[in-house]
């Protein structure tokens, strides 16, 4: 693994430690992320639809050119309402 790569996962980590802070301070964040996620799952451009719509109603900005780490954030939340799905 090259000294870049390493680099870059570390930066990832920091950056997923630094949302993860934002959610337990603000609980309100995972519902609402959650609920924007359920409503924009299985459309186009979902990733980009849910980060918009979070960045514009809660604390949590997802740049319009999304990092690792927000791209592991949208996998994740999608990833819960699916499963969510399943047990229904």
């Amino acid at each position: 693994m090259s000294v870049a790569e390493i680099k870059n996962k570390e930066r990832v980590i920091k950056e997923l430690m630094g949302f993860i802070r934002k959610v337990l301070v603000d609980p309100e964040i995972s519902p609402k992320a959650l609920e924007i996620a359920r409503k924009y799952i299985g459309e186009d451009h979902a990733d980009v639809k849910i980060a918009d719509e979070l960045s514009a109603t809660t604390s949590v900005k997802i740049p319009a050119e999304h990092s690792d780490a927000d791209r592991l954030f949208l996998q994740v939340l999608k990833e819960v309402v699916k499963d969510e799905k399943a047990l229904y």
